[in-house]
């Protein structure tokens, strides 16, 4: 691998979603209600999480940190991506550049998260016994803090290796954040290590996730078919259906950004399958969280009351 020529690079340019002028203000029309549900959205979940005290179990308390990594993945992309739309040069620092790839480690705690709601769900449904011992206060504090860790430890990896290569030929990002995929493809070094390290590390996170997701789920479903009773099985089933709507749609995208190797990778198409994981999913979690649970819903249905009693 060639030794970074840093001193040269001091900002990329985002190419964004597209070149076409006539799309600029539509998509930034689009995008601004996008990120407005998003905020309103993950930000609403996290506070109905901490003010009612019958949402104080781990799997709310694993969801509110969820909605939180929702909330700072989509604010470390769009605001910036939104500027550009509306900016004649569409450039990046290095130095922001840099700080973008580093917070990517929220991909990394919202993979992993998603593993420890299935778990969660695996206890709650096949282990009820044991779910007060298993899925203690501090055990939950200390999961989600491993979370974070391995996250950190993985973003830092990637991004000292990234910034260790050249771009000598061209400093356009054919994207509209700084990912690993268009910036190995942009690199005029040789990048096989960087891509052994993030093939290894996707294959040790979201895919060791992903594994841990379909066997919780293989016991879980094997637990509720032997349920007598069909109203309890659709009941039991219920629960954990909204998780595995988020499962496949952030999974799906995410492996398929991921594990193309440099030299098949299609920049359009590698664009459309990030708005998904880091814009479109972050708005749909807390939708589909809330439509689609009862107990979210008569929370939110008991904060709006007392407010308005208060009123």
């Amino acid at each position: 691998m060639e030794k970074g020529n840093h001193s040269e690079v001091t900002e990329f340019i985002l190419s964004g979603l597209t070149d076409r002028p006539e799309l600029q203000v539509p998509l930034f029309g689009v995008f601004l209600v996008i990120y407005y549900i998003t905020l309103v959205g993950n930000g609403g979940m996290i506070l109905l999480i901490m003010i009612d005290p019958r949402l104080h179990t781990p799997m709310y308390f694993f969801l509110s940190n969820l909605s939180f990594c929702d909330l700072c993945f989509s604010s470390i992309i769009s605001p910036k991506m939104l500027l550009n739309f509306l900016a004649e040069r569409k450039s990046i620092s290095y130095t922001a550049c840099a700080v973008q790839m580093v917070l990517s480690v929220f991909t990394d705690v919202e993979s992993l998260l998603l593993a420890v709601m299935a778990y969660d769900r695996y206890v709650a449904i096949c282990n009820p016994l044991l779910y007060t011992v298993t899925m203690s206060r501090q055990r939950c504090k200390r999961i989600v803090a491993g979370v974070y860790a391995v996250g950190f430890v993985d973003s830092m990896i990637c991004m000292c290796l990234m910034f260790h290569l050249s771009f000598c030929s061209s400093n356009i990002i054919n994207h509209f954040f700084c990912d690993i995929p268009p910036l190995l493809a942009l690199s005029c070094s040789d990048t096989r290590i960087n891509e052994i390290v993030m093939f290894t590390l996707v294959c040790c996170i979201i895919v060791s996730s992903l594994v841990t997701v379909l066997l919780s789920y293989v016991y879980i479903i094997s637990t509720i078919l032997k349920i007598r009773s069909a109203e309890g099985r659709r009941k039991t089933f219920s629960t954990c259906s909204f998780h595995l709507t988020v499962v496949v749609l952030f999974y799906g995208t995410l492996l398929f950004v991921y594990l193309h190797p440099t030299s098949s990778y299609s920049t359009d198409t590698g664009k459309v399958a990030s708005v998904f994981y880091t814009l479109v999913i972050p708005m749909l979690n807390p939708l589909i969280y809330s439509l689609r649970n009862t107990e979210v819903k008569d929370a939110l249905r008991r904060a709006m009351n007392k407010l308005l009693s208060n009123s």
